[in-house]
């Protein structure tokens, strides 16, 4: 088995509970879900959906970085959003920081996410490939 390598960056929000940044195993990184918290302030972000996104791609890759990847090596991405008809915001935002081959992709709509946040993501990377 694979020995599991914690993944903890300052440049994204710090984990909220019983769970990690991102756990590398092998060449797979596990990335958590994050939200579009401000790393320094751990406060939501203002503004509309599209900061939201934004904010929530940047702290992905900051944790893909920091794991020694970039947002280019990520092979599965989840989004979760509190309202579906914010997904075509979600397609708009989500070319400006992927290009092709893009990953595969589950997109959910929720109830609620931490913090009232509107979108989570999570990911999972493949290094080296």
């Amino acid at each position: 088995m694979a020995k599991r390598e914690i993944i903890q960056t300052d440049k994204a929000p710090a984990a909220i509970g019983t769970y990690s940044q991102a756990v590398k195993t092998g060449n797979t990184v596990y990335l958590s879900g994050q939200i579009p918290l401000q790393p320094e302030t751990m406060e939501l972000v203002e503004g509309d959906i599209g900061m939201q996104i934004r904010r929530v791609f940047d702290n992905l890759q900051a944790v893909a970085e920091t794991a020694g990847g970039s947002l280019a090596d990520i092979a599965k991405l989840n989004i979760y959003l509190t309202d579906l008809s914010h997904f075509a915001r979600v397609n708009e935002i989500m070319a400006s920081y992927f290009q092709q081959p893009y990953p595969a992709r589950a997109a959910v709509g929720v109830a609620a996410l931490p913090k009232g946040a509107q979108v989570e993501m999570d990911a999972i990377m493949e290094l080296g490939g």
